[in-house]
């Protein structure tokens, strides 16, 4: 099933995004707050009555949300290359019973070298817990190591990562082995102009610095049959692809995958299997 984001109707603001974890502490508390963290990546409704928002440099989320359950009740659920946090906390105020946020913080060196500024890591998330008195845990540590937990979880959230790491296939294959029996993982990273037909099954790779100025850590983009085609090489379902939106001239995409349903996968037609 395709999820397409309308075409003739835009999707929310980051502030009606923010507004589904609504924070509104008090005005003053709400400026200490946004005052404490050099730069936000998420938006963050700290006092809605007021317009105290936190200025996220991010203007890509908007359209995620119809991809995101309304109810996490019960479940458990890691939110990789979580940065700010915002969607650990969403998945909490929607209910989860357990939350990990994970990154390893690789985003000091690239918001240093896009806007000069000056991060120590996790600044935004920890404001974030205080103001919420959330019981979100926070890691810092690279996904890749995820494997040494021993915990397995309902749902995942692998947004705006899979472009930024150096081995792709290997970070979903570790992702998918984080997974529950059954759990799902949703996927969003960057695309390719023109996609949507999943035709072209062979990613890009731009230039350093050609997505984004002075930013040398986008190493992939990624078409909806290149996307498919990692994924079928994991312990999953075939990747369910649900949106390819263009957000101010960059191309994203958005898809889930569940673990341990593979019936569905096969070869292309007319490919036969080969030994070895």
């Amino acid at each position: 099933m395709r999820h397409e984001v309308a075409k003739n109707a835009p999707w929310p603001s980051e502030r009606e995004v923010a507004d589904q974890v609504p924070i509104d502490v008090a005005p003053a508390e709400a400026r200490r707050a946004l005052r404490s963290v050099p730069l936000w990546f998420h938006t963050f409704a700290l006092n809605r009555k007021d317009g105290i928002y936190t200025p996220g440099v991010a203007r890509d989320h908007g359209y995620r949300l119809a991809s995101i359950p309304d109810s996490f009740d019960g479940l458990s659920v890691l939110d990789v290359g979580a940065f700010d946090g915002f969607y650990s906390f969403l998945a909490e105020v929607r209910g989860a019973a357990r939350v990990l946020a994970v990154d390893n913080e690789q985003y000091v060196q690239w918001v240093r070298d896009r806007w000069g500024v000056k991060l120590a890591g996790g600044e935004g998330f920890h404001a974030i817990k205080r103001l919420l008195a959330s019981e979100v845990a926070y890691r810092r540590m690279d996904a890749y190591a995820l494997d040494r937990l021993d915990a397995r979880f309902d749902f995942i959230f692998c947004f705006g990562l899979l472009h930024r790491v150096e081995d792709p296939l290997g970070l979903l294959g570790v992702l998918t082995r984080r997974l529950a029996e059954g759990g799902r993982m949703l996927i969003e990273t960057y695309g390719v102009n023109g996609d949507g037909t999943g035709a072209d099954s062979a990613p890009r790779i731009p230039a350093p610095g050609e997505v984004y100025p002075r930013d040398r850590f986008v190493y992939w983009q990624f078409s909806s049959g290149a996307l498919a085609n990692l994924v079928a090489c994991t312990e999953s379902s075939p990747f369910e692809l649900h949106a390819t939106p263009v957000v101010a001239r960059h191309p994203r995409i958005i898809g889930l995958l569940r673990r341990g349903d593979t019936q569905g996968a096969r070869l292309p037609d007319g490919v036969a299997p080969e030994a070895g």
